[in-house]
This record gives structure tokens, C-alpha cells and sequence, in this order.
């Protein structure tokens, strides 16, 4: 039985190890907070604690992963007190030859300021974040194992995304809002993943929906559906630099290729699937 590491089980990685539990994987999985991952534990999931820039933490993660395993890689680059660093060339270094498969959330800022992109798409960084995703990938297919990069649009769902910035008064748009931002709903996201986990398929690929949107149009339907007051606008240089972009992503080909189809085709359908999922773990929490 293939044996399944999760390096960064956050968001995403947390919605991959469900879905890995739910077939009886072996899992291990790795987050700074262990309490965060209680749940997963009680579930069969072994969960470590790992300080990504704790070189100590990450070697001994590293020892008791099984050889051959199957290795998610999940992690961004992070704040260190020498500014912004990606950690994932030195845990590329630590895994060696132990696992079998790698596969790496990277994202599509890689195309820098590409305005349309899809799986023929040459990369183009422009900021420092951006090479730094660019030699994480490098990183990650040199080596000895097979792999395959998944590049993710915006990733929206429960608790994430424009629907929950504008529901807390935290959304601003970016100038006139007509730049145009592609999305994954979560689920759909980590379906791939674990696709892409347990297939030969390797490569480079975006993934998004298939509804690319202005940032106006979805806060247009946020707040119709949400009825909320239309957020203000400032600068573009004001807003986080992920959401300065204007890209129109094409992300059918890792479907086709991972024979996934997605639940969630536009965020017409994914951000009322993630309300309602909010409202019934309210639900839960109350009871």
C-alpha cells in the first residue's frame, strides 16, 4: 500500500488528507500547530510538528517518511528574519531518494504578467515571490522521484476567498476592479491532488475553473448574494500582490490528463457550496 507524506497540511492539504483517510491511506501529514490537526489525528493520521525553518524539525520529519512514498508538497514561500524565503529546495535536499513521487502546489504567479495563460503558457516571474515559486518548482523536478506541478488560480471555499473578506469589511477592490482573476474552488483543488498523487502523469500545468471573472463582477455577486454594500476601491499597489493580477486561465488540460472533472465549473456555483458548508459546521459547532 502506497504510503502518503503531506508536507504543509493547511487549507488545501488539509481537504487532501480527508480525502486520503476516506480510501484507508496510511497518511502522515506535517503542520506547525499539531492541535490544529486534532481531527485528522483521531482519524488514523499521523501528525508532526514541523517548523519549516528549523533545519533539525524538517530532518527529522524526513526520517520517518517511508521510502517510496507518495509526497504532497503544500508549503509558500514564508517570513524570516532574512526577509521572504521558500523553504522547499532545502526539503527537496532532505527528502533525498526516499520518495517515489513528488507533487507541488505551486500557482500561477509564475506567469507573471501573462494576461492568458494555459498548459503551453512559458512561466515569466516578475516579482520576488514569484522566482521563488520558479526555483521551488526546479527544485522539486530535480528529483529522483516522478512529479507533477500544479499550478492553482485564486483558491476560494469555506472561510477563504472574496465572500468571506467582504462578509468580515476586509475586501477592498484594486483600482476599477476590471482586472480579471481566475479561481479553484478548494474541493476541486485538492481532487486533483490526489489524483495527480496516485498517477504517472508528470509536468507543469495550471489549474482553474472554467470562469474567469473581473474582480467587479464577483463582488457584484458576493454582495447580491450576501446582501452586502459594494466594497471601495484603492490602489492597485495597496492590495496584496496575488490579487494585483490580470490572468485568464485555461486549466483543462491537468483535468483531462488526471481524468478529473470539476464540481465546481465558476464560482456561481462554488461560493454558495462554500456558505452552505460554512452554515452546517456552524450548525455542528452550536450542537
Amino acid at each position: 500500500m502506497t504510503e502518503y507524506l503531506i508536507l504543509g497540511c493547511g487549507y488545501t492539504g488539509r481537504r487532501v488528507a480527508e480525502r486520503l483517510l476516506s480510501t484507508g491511506a496510511h497518511l502522515t501529514a506535517t503542520t506547525r500547530d499539531p492541535n490544529r490537526l486534532g481531527d485528522l489525528s483521531a482519524r488514523g493520521c499521523e501528525v508532526l510538528q514541523l517548523d519549516m525553518l528549523d533545519p533539525r524539525s524538517l530532518k527529522d520529519v524526513v526520517s520517518r517518511a517511508a521510502r517510496g512514498c507518495s509526497v504532497l508538497l503544500s508549503v509558500p514561500p514564508i517570513k524570516s528574519p532574512r526577509g521572504l524565503v521558500d523553504p522547499t529546495p532545502k526539503i527537496v535536499a532532505a527528502l533525498g531518494n526516499q520518495p517515489r513521487r513528488v507533487v507541488y502546489l505551486s500557482t500561477t504567479g509564475v506567469y507573471g504578467n501573462t494576461k492568458l495563460v494555459d498548459e503551453t503558457t512559458l512561466i515569466a516571474p516578475a516579482t520576488q515571490r514569484q522566482r521563488l515559486r520558479v526555483a521551488a518548482e526546479q527544485a522539486v523536478t530535480g528529483g529522483s522521484w516522478t512529479s507533477m506541478i500544479l499550478r492553482p488560480a485564486a483558491i476560494y471555499g469555506p472561510g477563504r476567498g472574496v465572500h468571506t473578506s467582504m462578509q468580515q469589511g476586509r475586501f477592498r477592490l484594486a483600482g476599477d476592479g476590471a482586472n480579471f482573476v481566475s479561481r479553484i474552488q478548494v474541493d476541486d483543488l485538492a481532487r486533483l491532488a490526489v489524483a495527480a498523487l496516485q498517477s504517472s502523469v508528470t509536468g507543469a500545468y495550471p489549474v482553474a475553473d472554467d470562469e474567469p471573472c473581473t474582480s467587479r463582477e464577483i463582488v457584484e455577486f458576493c454582495g447580491e448574494l450576501l446582501g452586502l454594500p459594494l466594497p471601495g476601491s484603492v490602489m492597485r499597489s495597496e492590495v496584496n500582490e496575488t490579487r494585483r493580477s490580470d490572468r485568464r486561465v485555461n486549466g483543462s488540460a491537468a483535468r483531462r490528463l488526471l481524468d478529473v472533472g470539476l464540481r465546481y465549473p465558476s464560482y456561481r456555483t462554488g461560493i454558495p457550496a462554500a456558505l452552505q458548508a460554512e452554515a452546517e459546521a456552524a450548525s455542528t459547532q452550536a450542537t
